[in-house]
């Protein structure tokens, strides 16, 4: 390749000697090149390893995994079972080897077929009470290893908190009990259609829940199975709740404290907390849409501030438009990971 680099460059009428500087080598050592045999004759003896299988033994682990007796079965449990009919083919290594060589990795026999579950729906809300997600997590109780339970209904859209309640234990009955005073409370009007997201716990897919979903015209959604990502407004929620400075640092002595706790956390979150996704309103703020007539207050403030100093400012003003919608699950990875860092 460098040889004939330089002999186009040499026949277009450069120096030979530049033409090797530019490449980094000598004019000794392009001389020495033209007048070798650049051909490797290094002499390599193909060894074949002592503990390589025939192709005969090969064939006898496809045949044995493929047979009747054992082709329902993994080498982790066809080995054991040769080995107890006085038979050593070959270690389980060495048939996993086997098979994926010949491709047969995939499920043989009466194996259950892996089956892939589906990531959930893209949802979209652009105003309140369209979209909830809603959760459960644990709260300390007093005695070492038990738990009192927060259940969490939240609008996507405006974040607010439109129903909780701290129980002593997990039923579909509960959440299904709450569900309707969150739907109650909220004035939602009979007919609208709400989409309630949820996680796949027991509570979630309770007979009684689905049946009073059914009931009240809302439409359940589901995550993955352990894939915490599809619901990352309650994750986000529930972590906000958890490392806010009043938590408290020691369990809950009683019921009536963990829920005298969260009703004053609600308060706050709802009415006082600034939210980063919702441009720094409130909860309640954005859930009544005052938000749209807050954020253009301050974008007038902006810009009388920018026109006051110009000079201190080297671009346009902080963008304070509204939020228009919100996507829970968005079909985009990186629109997801971004809606991820908004729901904190």
């Amino acid at each position: 390749m460098a040889i004939s680099l330089i002999d186009e460059a040499v026949a277009q009428g450069a120096r030979q000697a530049s033409a090797c500087d530019v490449l980094g080598i000598s004019v000794r050592t392009l001389q020495r090149w033209n007048h070798s045999d650049l051909e490797d004759k290094r002499k390599t003896v193909e060894k074949t390893p002592g503990n390589r299988l025939t192709e005969e033994e090969k064939r006898q682990i496809l045949e044995t995994c493929n047979s009747e007796e054992y082709r329902s079965l993994s080498p982790k449990q066809i080995v054991p079972a040769l080995a107890d009919n006085g038979i050593y083919l070959a270690s389980e290594s060495t048939f996993y080897r086997v098979l994926r060589e010949k491709d047969q990795m995939h499920s043989r026999g009466r194996m259950a077929k892996p089956s892939p579950h589906q990531k959930p729906g893209e949802l979209v809300a652009d105003e309140p009470n369209r979209v909830w997600s809603w959760d459960i997590t644990y709260l300390a109780a007093g005695v070492r290893g038990t738990f009192f339970y927060l259940y969490l209904f939240m609008d996507i859209y405006s974040r607010k908190i439109t129903g909780w309640e701290v129980y002593e234990y997990e039923s579909a009955e509960l959440a299904a009990d709450l569900l309707r005073k969150a739907r109650l409370s909220e004035k939602i009007p009979v007919g609208q259609e709400l989409i309630v997201h949820s996680d796949n716990g027991g509570p979630m897919k309770g007979a009684s829940m689905l049946a009073t979903m059914q009931k009240l015209g809302v439409v359940p959604s589901f995550s993955r199975p352990a894939v915490s990502n599809d619901n990352p407004f309650s994750e986000s929620l529930f972590k906000t709740m958890k490392y806010t400075p009043a938590y408290p640092d020691r369990p809950f002595e009683s019921l009536t404290a963990a829920r005298e706790w969260v009703r004053t956390f609600v308060r706050w979150y709802n009415s006082s907390h600034r939210h980063s996704g919702l441009k720094y309103v409130t909860p309640e703020q954005r859930h009544r849409g005052q938000d749209v007539a807050l954020l253009e207050a301050r974008s007038r403030l902006y810009q009388k501030a920018r026109e006051r100093h110009s000079e201190r400012w080297s671009g346009d003003i902080r963008d304070w438009k509204p939020v228009s919608s919100v996507t829970l699950n968005p079909s985009s990875a990186e629109t997801k990971k971004e809606e991820i860092k908004k729901a904190a």
